[in-house]
């Protein structure tokens, strides 16, 4: 009898191990030289890439090879597509601006809201801290507007805007985005050209445009490369409610989580510009679930009450591990507020137990 049940289980582990092999097949997509051999011309917004230059056709080529042979990147750029280009595509359309544009984004992070750079630039668009604030966007201990997808995206259209204004050229805008609108202009100068493909570059900038059409050729046609993605492949995409949230105090993120009845991991990874564990004082922009908005603001002030009478607001008991930036961005003030308030210096160090004030 054991010896039957024992067979038993052997066979349906095997009709499960089958029905799954039933599900999935080896993998089939062209050769890489034919792939290479197929591209007769690209351009990028319009402009015409010159792939019978023998460097820009090694540039392009190179790039495409790279990009093919990691295809599990490519795979994650298409499956991320979907939740971030129709708004990107929605705002390009309504600027009149080329659609092109969009692969930027790709090739700057691969659409990744926390991507960061040893140079200090971060979120999809990979802006430097200054550049953010030039163009609208807040980057400080607190808040870092750069990892929000919405925020960013308008930002990073209005500087290619303002840089294809200024250079007469989309490829020339994307190069100045990589390297700098003065470099580029120097270089412009200095070298007597304005032909993006007869600059000496740096190698990176070189690149940029290449890898951009080589990302777009991928994208726009997937299945000619071997990328068989169905509809249910890709994920859904971004969708949120906005609320402003409007204060002389920070508001911890829970509350906001709580109000909106949905739990603190959403509200933070909805807003990723948002450091800490609570909203600084002063007026800010908070991204909800979609359909969170309906009476948001009826629950929003009985729980923050009931929160503020729990915990209290002007003090905090420093716990083992704590350092002063954390609790500094955990409460939405500033390092150099909180030192002020507790009479601190840089070189002042806390103990558990120790009582803070914030306000």
């Amino acid at each position: 009898m054991r010896c039957a049940i024992i067979a038993m289980v052997v066979t349906l582990v095997f009709a499960a191990t089958a029905g799954a092999a039933e599900q999935q097949r080896p993998a089939a997509f062209p050769a890489l030289e034919s792939v290479l051999r197929s591209v007769k011309e690209a351009d990028f917004c319009g402009e015409t890439v010159p792939l019978h230059i023998v460097e820009v056709r090694e540039r392009f080529e190179k790039d495409l090879l790279l990009m093919l042979w990691d295809r599990a990147q490519v795979i994650l750029w298409l499956k991320r597509s979907s939740r971030y280009f129709p708004h990107i595509e929605r705002l390009l359309d309504m600027r009149g601006m080329p659609q092109d544009l969009k692969y930027i984004a790709v090739i700057e992070s691969a659409l990744r809201n926390q991507a960061g750079s040893w140079a200090g630039a971060k979120g999809m668009w990979q802006f430097m801290p200054s550049t953010g604030r030039k163009y609208g966007l807040t980057v400080n201990r607190s808040v870092d507007d750069r990892r929000n997808f919405y925020f960013a995206t308008k930002a990073a259209l209005d500087y290619l805007q303002e840089l294809y204004d200024r250079f007469g050229s989309w490829t020339l805008a994307a190069a100045a985005y990589n390297m700098g609108e003065n470099g580029l202009e120097r270089r412009i100068r200095d070298q007597e050209t304005d032909d993006f493909y007869r600059l000496h570059l740096p190698p990176e900038t070189e690149r940029y445009v290449v890898r951009a059409v080589c990302a777009r050729m991928i994208m726009e046609d997937p299945e000619r490369f071997g990328f068989d993605l169905r509809e249910e492949d890709y994920y859904p995409p971004l969708r949120f409610d906005r609320v402003r949230v409007k204060g002389r105090r920070s508001v911890p993120l829970i509350v906001v989580a709580k109000a909106a009845n949905t739990y603190y991991k959403m509200i933070k990874d909805l807003n990723p510009q948002l450091l800490g564990d609570a909203i600084p004082r002063g007026n800010h922009a908070v991204f909800l679930p979609a359909g969170a908005t309906e009476g948001f603001m009826r629950r929003y002030n009985p729980v923050l009450k009931a929160y503020r009478e729990e915990n209290g607001t002007d003090t905090y008991h420093v716990q083992p591990g704590d350092s002063l930036i954390r609790i500094a961005r955990r409460h939405g003030v500033s390092l150099k507020r909180l030192r002020e308030l507790n009479d601190l210096s840089a070189q002042c160090v806390i103990h558990p137990g120790q009582v803070l004030r914030l306000e």
